[in-house]
């Protein structure tokens, strides 16, 4: 379940990045989505079970 984690945030950092930088417009959602990727992977690493 923690590969699948870190596998969905890089794929939402990666979409994030193209869209940011290649000025495609995603939409909120992806923000949003990217944000909460963070937060669990941080939330992950904080608790130790990385």
């Amino acid at each position: 379940m923690g590969n699948l984690l870190y596998l969905v945030a890089v794929v939402l950092v990666i979409i994030w990045a193209i869209s940011f930088f290649g000025g495609y417009y995603t939409g909120g959602i992806i923000h949003a989505l990217l944000v909460i990727a963070v937060i669990a992977v941080i939330l992950r690493l904080i608790r130790g079970a990385a």
